[in-house]
């Protein structure tokens, strides 16, 4: 496939919407790993999905979000336009306004507690939005919303890989909690992949989310792992309140941090920064169960 650069985005955009051909374009700071992001001049962004598995995000972005706007205090993405595949790339691709804002990270905020409140505020306005017609869990979204099961198999295999350097017996428990659980509610919104690499932060405060890709409805426990991907214990019970987690669904929560991060652990070099990352989270989990 064609390489995804800014030679290639400045070639699509002469062709499909030449009255923004004479904009600079040139690659964001953090581009992410499912879709390659570029500035179009000051005020739009450039998406192109990275791999054919997550093209159907542009379609589902372009529908939704429009919808959702409306009903949510904090900026997201607002598709502008859809491109079609040219250039000898493959897959349709949007362009968006832009957010102002930095990549949320312990130095960007301010205030843990306040992260945890705020971050919370979204979510629940989130799944506030009647989600009845939205696109349930399934394979567009890695089933995010779904059942953890769908990834019993590969846990189990991974714990297995790691028993010889890591005690795997407490995270067979915290698994199994996790597949005893159910949502028993009906399906709420779920971002799908809430992460600081989504966040954004203007002056101390959550400030924006993006990246709305592995968007869906269905179970929220997939959108509470920065409970142990990134806060610490204080925040982490806050965070956990606000949106009103009962116990089931912090074991399902939890079972979703706990699958990324062994993923993740198994497939890295043990030195690489993935997998230095992993198994702080790791650590936490152990922890803080």
């Amino acid at each position: 496939m064609t390489e995804i650069n800014t030679e290639l985005v400045s070639k699509l955009i002469k062709g499909q919407f030449p009255q923004w051909a004479d904009l600079p374009i040139y690659p964001v700071a953090n581009s992410g790993h499912d879709n390659r992001t570029f500035h179009l001049g000051n005020e739009m962004s450039v998406r192109l999905p990275s791999h054919e598995s997550y093209a159907a995000q542009v379609e589902k972005e372009l529908t939704w979000l429009p919808k959702l706007r409306p009903h949510l205090t904090l900026p997201i993405q607002v598709p502008v336009a859809k491109g079609n595949p040219a250039e000898g790339y493959l897959w349709p691709w949007s362009i968006n306004r832009w957010i102002e804002g930095e990549t949320v990270s312990l130095a960007a905020i301010k205030d843990l507690n306040q992260l945890a409140g705020d971050l919370a505020a979204f979510l629940k306005e989130l799944q506030a939005i009647p989600a009845s017609d939205g696109p349930p869990a399934g394979a567009h979204n890695f089933h995010r919303g779904g059942s953890l099961r769908v990834y019993h198999e590969e846990t189990k295999t991974t714990l297995e890989n790691l028993k010889p350097i890591l005690d795997t017996n407490v995270f067979h428990e915290m698994w199994d909690l996790a597949l005893q659980s159910q949502w028993t509610e009906g399906p709420v919104w779920v971002h799908g992949d809430v992460a600081i690499g989504n966040l954004l932060a203007q002056n101390g405060r959550l400030s924006g989310v993006i990246d709305f890709g592995i968007l869906g409805t269905g179970d929220p426990a997939c959108d509470y792992v920065m409970a142990w991907t990134f806060f610490d214990s204080e925040s982490r019970e806050i965070f956990l309140r606000e949106v009103g987690c009962d116990e089931g669904t912090r074991h399902r929560a939890r079972g979703w941090a706990l699958w990324k991060a062994l993923i993740t652990y198994d497939w890295h070099d043990k030195e690489s920064a993935a997998a230095v990352e992993a198994k702080r989270i790791l650590d936490v989990i152990k922890g803080e169960y």
